[in-house]
């Protein structure tokens, strides 16, 4: 079933007051299991509301939900959502929302322990999530307080992936990381979506980043989808890249406007080729051109 959006409404209560405003307005959206989906837009575009919509912590005013086996009706009451949160890993967008133990360790074997484990168990699968994301093993037994914003990022990545989700849904994963440990987490997830199968969702205001590894891309803004398909549709639509207040990437630009001047198709997979791909294709097509 994966994720599925039927006419999704969500409208904030201002407290203290009667007025309200729309979160979300009227979303339709279908992720398919074992897809790597990258949701676009700027601030206050509707990316983050939505995204919390997908393990029970913010439930629609109108419309329906279905994520996995679970089905949530607007008006009802909401079941099962202890278990939804197991099987769908939530990232925030600031890492110390999710760390309130006295060390990294307690943190990151938290949800382990809480659905079960032995303290052996836990122990052992944080050391493991800590060595896939590159941290040395020593900073569990580290306060949150004493990390770097890139290793509290890690960490709180970890306090996700340690509970091996079905479905993991990550606001702004690789904000304060450098380019290097960027890249690193980004190949980790393309790697647990590709080979283990797991539904990969990244909330992001950067194009560029997630370009490479997803499959398909969401367009937010004002509360509503704006576009959603694969990366070929997305270079149909590189205007309305634009004006959802994004930056186009440079790689996308260049292959639209370097297929139309010499009238050729845009090779399958070319949002994921590196720089040097890009420079072996033009050089085969003007080579190409040069042999006629």
């Amino acid at each position: 079933m994966g994720i599925k959006l039927e006419n999704v409404t969500y409208t904030y209560r201002d407290a203290g007051s009667l007025k309200s405003h729309l979160g979300l307005n009227d979303i339709d959206l279908h992720i398919e299991e074992g897809r790597f989906v990258a949701i676009l837009g700027v601030s206050g575009s509707g990316k983050s509301t939505l995204m919390q919509h997908f393990n029970g912590i913010l439930l629609p005013t109108d419309g329906q939900i279905r994520i996995l086996d679970f089905h949530y009706r607007a008006g009802e009451k909401a079941t099962r959502v202890q278990e939804l949160r197991k099987r769908v890993g939530l990232l925030f967008q600031f890492p110390e929302h999710q760390m309130f133990e006295e060390t990294v360790g307690k943190d990151i074997t938290f949800g382990p322990r809480n659905f079960g484990a032995t303290e052996e168990e836990a122990q052992a699968a944080a050391r493991r999530v800590i060595e896939l994301l590159g941290l040395d093993g020593s900073i569990l037994e580290l306060s949150p307080f004493q990390l770097s914003s890139g290793q509290l990022r890690k960490a709180a990545i970890a306090t996700v992936m340690v509970m091996n989700p079905d479905i993991y849904v990550l606001d702004e994963p690789t904000a304060s990381l450098d380019q290097v440990s960027r890249e690193e987490v980004m190949r980790l997830l393309r790697a647990m979506c590709t080979e283990l199968g797991r539904t990969i969702v990244v909330v992001s205001h950067r194009l560029e980043e997630v370009l490479p590894y997803a499959d398909e891309f969401v367009i937010m803004g004002e509360g509503q989808i704006k576009f959603h398909g694969v990366a070929a549709e997305l270079m149909d639509n590189l205007p309305l890249v634009a004006e959802s207040g994004m930056i186009v990437p440079p790689s996308l630009r260049f292959m639209r406007d370097f297929s139309e001047r010499f009238q050729t198709s845009i090779p399958e997979g070319h949002h994921q080729q590196t720089v040097e791909d890009i420079a072996e294709y033009v050089s085969k097509v003007l080579g190409g051109l040069n042999d006629a």
